[in-house]
């Protein structure tokens, strides 16, 4: 990846502004270093990052280091990927398998574009 952070990593602290506040929409991997399924995933998401650049930015959150947000997100089991859009949770997908990851994020793209229409009337 030639030394390009594509993925995000976030924190409790840094949450709201990185993710909620985001001018584009945020899906955020809830993981954890003991997750096997999780590091199965982090390849797969990552080349996917790259994929959408400039249309959905990635992010990481460790959930062993981090207790706060996934504790508010809702988070129990992993992995949990959450789309938020514009401050708001739109849709997750939890335990995604790595070949259907990106039909899974494509989903919920989609949800986001049928809440701005909807917004709209």
């Amino acid at each position: 990846m030639d030394g390009i952070e594509t993925v995000l990593t976030v924190t409790d602290h840094d949450f709201a502004e990185q993710v909620l506040q985001a001018q584009l929409p945020v899906i955020v991997d809830f993981t954890a270093s003991w997750c096997p399924p999780c590091r199965a995933l982090a390849p797969v998401f990552e080349k996917l990052s790259l994929l959408y650049a400039g249309k959905l930015r990635f992010a990481r959150m460790d959930t062993d280091e981090n207790l706060q947000t996934p504790m508010q997100v809702g988070i129990q089991g992993m992995p949990t990927l959450v789309l938020f859009a514009h401050g708001q949770p739109i849709g997750r997908l939890i335990g995604p398998h790595p070949a259907r990851l990106q039909q899974g994020i494509d989903r919920l793209l989609a949800q986001i574009d049928v809440a701005q229409v909807s917004n709209k009337f």
